[in-house]
């Protein structure tokens, strides 16, 4: 990678591992259809008005079906199941199951005729599925239905994500990636709207609290999506994929040094074969030799 995209990789590990934090937060005020709903709202409309500001060409010649799809997959499915989950299953094994994005990618792309399964693909995936296994099944609370449901919403959630990232890549690989984030953002917070009559809102929300729900919707969506969908354009889905990697590690110290979360050592250990089955899957370990995702 070139050192801007090396740059961009980072920028998105730091903010989106944070962000988990401030999910919480604002989940604990609008409760979790609302803080997607409003989140993607936000980010997109804000995002918009920043485009308009700057005067910035917005080509929306794609059609709106794409833009729907993907405001689906990668807003609507994913930070459901990131919003439902933190609460419950806390902040840092939602990132965990994140995590597994990669493992789901390399299954989707496969089927897709995307990817190719290698030896090492194989081990990796096997691998990345017993750390699921491990992580879902022996948790340091006790394992009861919420919690199982909780995990399940999740690791749905992060499988759409991967079949998102799949799609954006192939259908709107040449679209400008400020278009697939407004629209994407747009689609999935009104796609998102009408649920908060069947999930109200928990409490009458506050200034700090719409204060932390503009940071989650404009600094740690709009303005990181419109670079994550770039990075994905530059340098592939499976290798920008792989920054969920880095994300996880950043949410999960902040989570324990922060949140005070506890793992069992299962969990733990659950976690560090998922991120090395990723690892094999990716082709990312320390010398190994990096081949081409064929997308």
């Amino acid at each position: 990678m070139k050192q801007r995209h090396l740059v961009t990789y980072a920028v998105l590990a730091l903010v989106w591992g944070l962000s988990f934090m401030v999910l919480v937060r604002v989940v604990a005020a609008f409760g979790w259809a609302g803080t997607v709903s409003f989140r993607a709202l936000t980010a997109g409309g804000a995002l918009l008005l920043v485009a308009l500001l700057m005067r910035r060409r917005l080509d929306f010649g794609c059609g709106w079906k794409p833009l729907a799809i993907s405001g689906f997959l990668t807003v609507v499915m994913q930070l459901a199941g990131i919003a439902f989950a933190a609460p419950r299953i806390g902040t840092a094994m939602t990132a965990i199951i994140v995590s597994a994005i990669p493992l789901f990618s390399m299954v989707v792309g496969r089927i897709a005729g995307l990817e190719r399964l290698n030896e090492r693909s194989i081990i990796g995936l096997v691998m990345g599925f017993a750390g699921i296994v491990l992580l879902v099944g022996f948790p340091h609370a006790p394992l009861t239905p919420e919690f199982l449901f909780a995990c399940a919403i999740s690791i749905l959630g992060s499988f759409s994500a991967a079949c998102g990232s799949l799609y954006v890549s192939t259908r709107l690989r040449n679209t400008d990636p400020w278009v697939v984030t407004i629209g994407s953002f747009l689609w999935g917070g009104v796609m998102t709207l009408p649920l908060i009559l069947f999930v109200p809102l928990p409490t009458v929300p506050g200034v700090a609290d719409f204060l932390w729900l503009l940071v989650l919707g404009f600094v740690t969506s709009a303005l990181m999506y419109v670079l994550y969908f770039g990075l994905l354009a530059a340098i592939g889905p499976t290798r920008a994929i792989s920054v969920e990697f880095v994300v996880t590690v950043v949410a999960v110290a902040a989570g324990t040094l922060i949140l005070g979360e506890r793992l069992s050592t299962l969990q733990i250990v659950g976690g560090a074969v998922i991120i090395a089955g990723c690892a094999l899957v990716l082709g990312v370990w320390p010398g190994a030799r990096r081949q081409a995702t064929g997308i």
